[in-house]
């Protein structure tokens, strides 16, 4: 493996694309600490209040530009909101369907649709971010807000701020967008998911300081707040069991055989293949989707519905950590992996391709029985998939609980952010494999160097 990671600096173009890839990922985190324009900078110190969970959520996929108050605010989540509406569009919409199978040409003009829906999407979340506090600063009208300095130039000229920001906000995603599409040209990798993944990881320095500042070389302190040695050893364990666990659910896969008949010459024998119907089809998209809707208990406890009796005791009872908003949310991840799963694979389609390719599975007839035999198979992967997404996107939750650690640092082990990590992680691993095995080089999962000699 070591020998393989040797071998990547020996091939010229592999290393030319992977120093295109890191340099516009620098890039990328240099342009964080591009100020706002028009937006409120606290005083050094003064972090400022992330606004609640939504703020966190968003600023994960960020990479800490909104804790930040850069011009990349809004990040890359447009633009992947926006490939995700016209990707289940692309499977209910027949005028949809039609460009997406027109191959290379299609798939180019439903990335343009994403592009135009990406800044119909940064006009309607850069409001919404813009009237935070977090931007527009302290509402000077509130009882004390005097003594916290001049009035915010958000709420002394909103005429100019509004349109300054969102203009800012957009020009950001944009710019981010077409950092990914260069990273996808002459990069190596997807660059969308790079980029994510690049803010992902920024937040681990920032995670490893807090549980060094608090760890205890003392045992038995027994200080509230403190890490002592056991639970560090504990994080080491279950962060290392984690990663295990995410890279088998990642690319674990059911194997359906399948005959393929050959030519007239070969006639009475069948070529032996298999199709994978991966455990995790939906990705982290369904935890996504669940983490959007959870957040709607969150704006609801700031609003004049929690007076209401009823209605405000339902609404309380779903904060984070309850019984209740574990349940829906772990109800909600099943429920989007299924929706998901559905959409992006149709059995019928796939029996009416295997009927034209003069392909079978052994000892099931072709056409509608192929069809519910897929169905069915599809059920069971998917509810093991689902259920394994449960147990990474509550982890952090327990975690946090149980080693009474932040959830910044319990973050690291399950969620989104693993998730991501880990997919991003094996596929530019997978790719630059492909490298070394086109230039007669063993890949990582191999030991030694060459299989073949150049000649």
């Amino acid at each position: 493996m070591f020998q393989a990671f040797t071998n990547v600096a020996r091939i010229p173009e592999l290393r030319k694309k992977l120093l295109i890839t890191a340099g516009l990922l620098v890039i990328y985190r240099m342009c964080i600490f591009i100020p706002l324009p028009g937006a409120y900078h606290p005083t050094a110190g003064a972090g400022g209040d992330m606004g609640g969970g939504w703020m966190d959520f968003a600023d994960l996929f960020a990479g800490g530009a909104i804790r930040a108050r850069s011009i990349l605010g809004l990040g890359i989540m447009p633009y992947i909101s926006a490939a995700i509406i016209f990707q289940l569009l692309a499977a209910v919409l027949p005028a949809l369907q039609k460009i997406a199978k027109e191959g290379d040409v299609g798939r180019k003009r439903i990335n343009q649709y994403s592009r135009y829906a990406t800044v119909l999407l940064c006009l309607i979340q850069g409001p919404m971010l813009s009237m935070t506090g977090m931007l527009r600063g302290p509402n000077p009208d509130i009882p004390g807000a005097a003594a916290r300095g001049p009035t915010p130039f958000g709420w002394e000229h909103p005429w100019a701020y509004f349109p300054l920001v969102i203009v800012a906000l957009t020009v950001g995603t944009l710019f981010v967008m077409w950092l990914g599409e260069q990273i996808d040209e002459f990069g190596i990798g997807s660059g969308i998911s790079l980029i994510i993944m690049a803010g992902i990881l920024a937040r681990a320095p920032q995670a490893v300081g807090e549980i060094s500042n608090n760890f205890l070389w003392q045992l038995g302190a027994g200080e509230l707040g403190k890490i002592g040695p056991e639970t560090v050893t504990t994080l080491l364990f279950l962060f290392v069991f984690m990663v295990v666990g995410v890279v088998a659910l990642t690319q674990a896969h059911r194997r359906v055989p399948i005959h393929t008949a050959r030519t007239r010459t070969l006639q009475g024998f069948s070529h032996r293949s298999y199709i994978p119907l991966r455990l995790n089809m939906a990705g982290v998209i369904s935890i996504i989707f669940a983490q959007s809707l959870m957040m709607i208990p969150g704006f609801l406890t700031k609003t004049s519905l929690v007076n209401f009796r009823y209605l405000g005791d339902l609404v309380i009872s779903m904060a984070p950590g309850g019984f209740l908003y574990t349940a829906l949310y772990a109800l909600l991840i099943i429920f989007f992996t299924y929706f998901y799963t559905a959409v992006t694979f149709n059995p019928v389609e796939q029996a009416n391709n295997f009927k034209e390719w003069g392909t079978f599975i052994p000892g099931i007839r072709p056409g509608r029985h192929t069809a519910e035999y897929l169905d069915g198979i599809m059920r069971k992967v998917t509810l093991a998939g689902a259920v394994g997404l449960v147990y990474v996107a509550l982890a952090p939750q327990f975690i946090t609980w149980t080693l009474q650690v932040s959830y910044n640092v319990g973050s690291f082990f399950g969620g989104t952010g693993l998730l991501i990590v880990v997919g991003v992680a094996l596929d530019l691993s997978q790719r630059m494999e492909q490298y070394l095995l086109m230039q007669h080089y063993q890949g990582f999962l191999e030991s030694g160097g060459r299989v073949l000699g150049r000649r």
